[in-house]
């Protein structure tokens, strides 16, 4: 796998090449994946939490009663009840500018299948489908995960792309981030780091920079 040290140097690279701009622009990894029949389904779709964050990803609550009460008290960005399910029925463009504010969704498994019903083929192909939520199961817990992460999703392509942080971060803590995804991802590929071709930093507005070798195949 390539190193930290590396990846710090391709993000140093990426910052020198990009222009300042007016807003705060993100810090993106691509990996770019070899040898795996896309036609056989393959895909992606993992939660990846980050070691270390600048901002914090939004995470939606859908419950009632106890949980409810409780993902408000630990300050949820946004609590869903039966109410708000029953509006979102009625008009799905209100339900679809709902959906795209927020990153992550949680649900208490008891109206898992309202949503299913609800919003379910809005949140599916966004890959944004509630994680349930047990009964008995810390929310701050949840919460303090899913503000940490993002999500890594590919589907029939050989490639994929995320935001790691902003480019106001320091160089150290982005490359601990890409290396954080790299693991993960590489664990979910067919053949682990002999699927993976290359490596790819860039910043919003700024020129990829690739890794110069391509990453090789381990000797057995």
């Amino acid at each position: 796998m390539i190193t930290e040290a590396k990846i710090a140097e391709m993000i140093q690279k990426a910052k020198e090449g990009t222009k300042q701009r007016k807003f705060k622009q993100s810090v993106e990894l691509i990996m770019v994946f070899k040898d795996i029949d896309v036609k056989k389904g393959f895909a992606l779709n993992e939660v990846v939490q980050l070691p270390k964050t600048s901002s914090p990803a939004t995470v939606c609550i859908m419950a009632t009663g106890d949980m409810g009460q409780k993902a408000k008290e630990a300050k949820a960005d946004a609590v869903v009840g039966s109410a708000e399910l029953d509006k979102f029925a009625a008009d799905k463009r209100t339900s679809r500018k709902f959906i795209n504010k927020y990153d992550f969704f949680l649900a208490d498994t008891q109206i898992m299948p309202v949503v299913g019903k609800v919003l379910g083929q809005l949140l599916g192909p966004r890959g944004k489908m509630p994680t349930p939520v047990p009964f008995n199961a810390s929310i701050e817990a949840f919460l303090t995960r899913f503000r940490s992460s993002i999500k890594v999703r590919a589907r029939a392509t050989l490639a994929m792309s995320c935001k790691i942080g902003d480019e106001s971060m320091d160089n150290a803590d982005l490359a601990i981030n890409a290396h954080a995804v790299i693991s993960a991802v590489e664990k979910k590929l067919p053949n682990g780091e002999k699927n993976l071709k290359r490596i790819i930093i860039k910043t919003t507005m700024g020129k990829p920079v690739k890794q110069i070798e391509e990453v090789k195949k381990k000797h057995a």
